[in-house]
């Protein structure tokens, strides 16, 4: 009895042992010291959970009026077509097309059709809106030679488009101007062709089928 009674204790100071060590065990756990800190403390001055609103916030130079700013944002399946462009262009001709996505925060990103991906053929931009349905694009683009080693210069694309009321399709007006990258800094460009046209656009949503990009 008394051999067992004894065993008794010395499990008993093991235990005790055991558990005062434990919250130096866990708060060196992976080697970090990390103080214990029970979870009431870890946000005091809030004392308990709360739902906060929240709000999306129109680009700059919008209005808060979504249902007029947002109808624009989504997947768009786009061509661009000559008219009245320089360097012999001529008219009719489709410039460029592919595939474009505008956000709700005023960026939209493009990739290009008419650009191999080793010259550069995805590009990004900002819009606003400047009037009912009617939307403004600063757009830019990097390109570069047909071996995709050499840089080119940057290229600027502006638009000018008009969403349909159904908000299914736009049409508007574009300007490409590509400029060759000038060896000093912040030295004024000047665009080596000036292109222009006619652009439009079709949404794109999870049941339209594949179509010829251009």
């Amino acid at each position: 009895m008394k051999t067992a009674f004894q065993r008794f204790l010395l499990a008993c100071g093991a235990m005790v042992l055991t558990f005062s060590l434990m919250p130096n065990a866990l708060a060196q756990c992976g080697g970090l010291r990390l103080p214990l800190v029970h979870p009431s403390a870890w946000h005091p001055q809030y004392g308990h959970a709360r739902l906060l609103r929240a709000a999306l916030a129109a680009p700059a130079g919008q209005d808060d009026r979504d249902g007029d700013a947002l109808p624009i944002v989504g997947f768009w399946h786009v061509k661009f077509t000559s008219k009245d462009s320089g360097g012999g262009i001529p008219d009719g001709a489709e410039v460029d097309a592919g595939y474009s996505q505008w956000h709700s925060d005023g960026t939209e990103l493009m990739n290009s059709g008419s650009h191999a991906p080793i010259t550069g053929n995805f590009c990004m931009g900002v819009w606003t809106m400047v009037g009912p349905h009617q939307y403004q694009l600063n757009h830019f683009a990097i390109a570069w030679d047909d071996t995709g080693s050499n840089l080119v210069g940057p290229v600027r694309i502006q638009e000018l488009i008009t969403l349909a009321p159904n908000g299914q399709s736009f049409a508007g007006t574009f300007a490409i101007d590509p400029y060759v990258e000038s060896p000093t800094p912040n030295e004024p460009l000047t665009p080596t062709i000036h292109i222009q046209g006619t652009i439009a656009g079709s949404r794109i949503n999870v049941t339209t089928p594949a179509t010829s990009i251009f």
